[in-house]
């Protein structure tokens, strides 16, 4: 069967398809002998002499493999963002291989790894109705009627969805474990679709891709298919699915790492922490000099100390309550025809008095208020002068 060449390249684990084009505009490639510089030539691996550099080429044979892939690891043989990739998990494998398909970051589960790109393609296509089974732990308990909405289809931003089966697990107090049934495989669509019922995703975890489960294995582990199962995922992953009740959910993790229970962030612990000592007093408060000797704890005990109830600024004092009372009887008899302002009204002690001569004066009445005219019923006040000494 003829192949183009940078494909035939990249199945012996050369290069990748692009690094193949380029070893090959390069002139680096010889094919029976004679340099080929044009993409897309067509050869035959099992007749055709190949050479890279000089080296004659090989062929790799098929491998497959199932990976448990851990959570909080990139689908990927190399991230640019620094983050943990598969690579170090697969390093064990001498051929050159990549994954089918993804799984997010925080997911966890089967993910097939392999070598054979016709195989590849025909896991991840659609058109080829390829079952992926999760089991997804919502936020709370979602209902029938919610279940039947799912299993009619939803409209996402990207497209609608219909899942091959959808059916409800075992539910505690605050969460759910439900299982989904794919035949496509779109970024976060079984995040975005529980999303869209109403139950966010807590924890996802695959344990079957196309038929092949990755159970016995831990996360980070790997092992290879058996030609059973090869044969099984070149025919469509068609076989009965097993129901929720016989997959088996995903270890349980450390509750700190589990998201269910998020721990609170630094700066709240440390103010809950804060709210939650006793109030120092000043004396603990004040740094001791250098060299100086701890102060020593009160000898009363913790009971009797918090017995006594603290002194108050506003607490009654008789004694100031009583200099007071003979401050204001002295102030009466000194001037016994003052009026004491204490028994005015608040608005009146505070309240400045007009001056004398806005009194009376037509220049600081009202101009729509008339002034009162002098009469001889009312005359004028006099000028009084001071009598001398």
């Amino acid at each position: 069967m003829k192949m183009r060449l940078q494909k035939v390249l990249a199945q012996a684990g050369v290069a990748s398809r692009r690094r193949a084009e380029t070893l090959i505009a390069e002139g680096r490639v010889e094919v029976n002998g004679q340099i080929v510089r044009e993409q897309g030539v067509q050869v035959e691996p099992d007749r055709d002499l190949v050479r890279v550099d000089g080296r004659l080429l090989e062929l790799e044979r098929k491998v497959h493999y199932v990976l448990y892939k851990p959570p909080e690891v990139v689908t990927t043989l190399a991230d640019p963002q620094g983050r943990p990739t598969i690579a170090p998990l697969l390093a064990a494998i001498p051929e050159r291989v990549f994954a089918v398909g993804r799984l997010d970051y925080d997911a966890e589960g089967a993910l097939i790894v392999t070598n054979d790109g016709a195989l590849a393609h025909r896991l991840m296509h659609p058109s080829f109705g390829v079952p992926r089974v999760y089991l997804a732990k919502v936020k709370g308990v979602p209902s029938d009627a919610t279940i039947d909405l799912a299993r009619r289809g939803l409209r996402l931003e990207d497209g609608p969805v219909t899942p091959l089966e959808i059916e409800k697990g075992e539910s505690a107090e605050r969460n759910t474990w439900l299982k989904l049934v794919l035949t496509e495989g779109r970024p976060h669509l079984v995040k975005r679709l529980c999303a869209a019922l109403g139950h966010p995703v807590v924890r996802l975890y695959r344990p079957l891709y196309g038929g092949v489960s990755a159970e016995g294995l831990r996360p980070g582990e790997f092992r290879a298919l058996t030609p059973p199962e090869i044969s099984l995922l070149k025919n469509g992953g068609r076989r009965p699915i097993p129901p929720v009740a016989e997959l088996k959910a995903p270890p349980r993790r450390h509750r700190a790492q589990d998201d269910e229970t998020p721990q609170a962030p630094l700066q709240q612990r440390q103010l809950d922490d804060a709210r939650s000592e006793p109030p120092k007093s000043k004396k603990s408060m004040m740094k001791a000099p250098h060299g100086a000797a701890p102060a020593k704890a009160s000898s009363r005990p913790n009971a009797q100390r918090q017995a006594t109830p603290p002194k108050s600024r506003f607490a009654p004092d008789k004694k100031r309550d009583a200099t007071d009372r003979s401050r204001d009887e002295r102030h009466r008899e000194r001037a016994p025809d003052r009026r004491d302002r204490s028994d005015r009204p608040m608005s009146a002690r505070f309240t400045k008095p007009a001056s004398p001569r806005a009194i009376g004066s037509d220049r600081f009445a009202p101009r729509s208020v008339p002034t009162a005219k002098h009469s001889a019923k009312h005359p004028a006040p006099k000028n009084r002068t001071r009598p001398s000494r």
